[in-house]
């Protein structure tokens, strides 16, 4: 606790802290008010991120930059799955598949993105461990056809008009997902662990906290970030509704980006540090874990739940997001090697979504 207590005194971000229990408080005095209720939980959302930043360095430093990559994803992506779940428990499913494919694109894109423009404006040029990459760009781009499945075959006029073909159909290729998941952390992890050692970056002369301290700090912010973030989901939407904003745009862009803060921190620390393998390993790791993990999660919890079963039947205009998405992070990751302005392209890619999705949205959103 002294180690804790010391780098909150000594990190003025970390101030930002008392915003937590101001956002629980008002939350619980002012349910209402969702203009002060989104702005105290972004304002709480900061610092949470900046402190998760911190435990997970400490963490990858004991334990590489796969695993502490790996890590910091699955903690990142809880966040999104406690949004997700909020929103599938009222019935919100357009929220909630946009989460989806704006989670996996932003991470794709705009994490990597300016991850290699942050890091190539310090770096002339930066080298990362293309075995870490391979693999995960493979695995999203695998996901993505799966996720593409279903869309694909919707219209065919031979299938039944109740959906039940598509529910089923999702539901097979959610577990399909989760076994090839579980396949790659075995594979990265475990019978060839050797192709995705880091690469090496000198002497780390940075004091890191006790394993103790890092692991206990991670898993209390990780609570209280989720449930910071699930004001922040109840109050956007109404926030939005002032702002013109389609549910869909909601839950691609505001909620991926609030909803990935905290890896966002870790990554663009790490991207300063010339370390871009776990750059790669949080931003591709992530966008694959959502994909393969997150998103067949929700469809067998919907089953549990939501109101109704939940598909994989994403609109048009997302299907080609993510696929964009997936073939660019393939192409850019396969020479190892990156400089500040393929991250700057990545984040126009980025921002044409963003534009379009705002100005357009899907049919039935405004």
């Amino acid at each position: 606790m002294t180690t804790l207590l010391r780098e909150i005194r000594d990190t003025p971000l970390l101030w930002m802290l008392v915003f937590v229990p101001i956002v629980l408080v008002a939350e619980a005095g002012f349910p209402h008010s969702h203009t002060l209720l989104f702005v105290l939980a972004v304002l709480a959302i900061v610092p949470l991120a900046a402190l998760l930043s911190h435990a997970t360095e400490a963490v990858a430093a004991k334990t590489g930059d796969a695993v502490g990559g790996l890590l910091n994803a699955t903690l990142g992506n809880l966040t999104e799955l406690i949004i997700a779940i909020t929103a599938l428990r009222a019935g919100q499913y357009m929220l909630v598949k946009a989460s989806i494919a704006g989670a996996i694109v932003t991470n794709a894109t705009f994490m990597l993105g300016a991850c290699l423009l942050l890091g190539g404006l310090r770096y002339h040029v930066q080298e990362y461990n293309r075995a870490g990459a391979r693999l995960s760009s493979g695995l999203l781009l695998m996901a993505t056809v799966a996720l593409l499945a279903p869309s694909a075959v919707a219209d065919l006029e031979h299938l039944p008009q109740d959906g039940g073909v598509i529910h089923k159909l999702s539901v097979g290729i959610s577990v399909l997902l989760i076994a090839a998941y579980a396949l790659g952390l075995w594979f990265s992890l475990g019978t060839h662990k050797e192709l995705f050692a880091s690469a090496d970056h000198g002497e780390d002369k940075e004091a890191h906290w006790p394993i103790g301290v890092a692991v206990g700090t991670l898993l209390v912010v990780t609570v209280l970030v989720a449930l910071v973030s699930e004001i922040f989901v109840e109050s956007v939407q109404k926030a939005a509704e002032t702002f013109g904003m389609s549910p869909a745009f909601v839950g691609f862009i505001i909620v991926s980006l609030v909803g990935a803060a905290a890896e966002f921190a870790v990554a663009f620390a790490a991207a300063r540090k010339d370390r871009l393998d776990m750059v790669v390993s949080i931003a591709l790791g992530s966008a694959s874990q959502i994909a393969l993990f997150v998103a067949p999660a929700l469809v067998l919890l919907s089953y549990v739940v939501g109101p109704t079963p939940m598909n994989l039947q994403f609109w048009p205009g997302a299907v080609t997001m993510v696929m964009i998405a997936t073939v660019t992070a393939t192409f850019i990751t396969t020479s190892g090697r990156s400089a500040w302005f393929v991250g700057a392209l990545m984040i126009f890619i980025y921002a044409v979504f963003a534009l379009t999705l705002y100005v357009v949205p899907p049919a039935g959103e405004g």
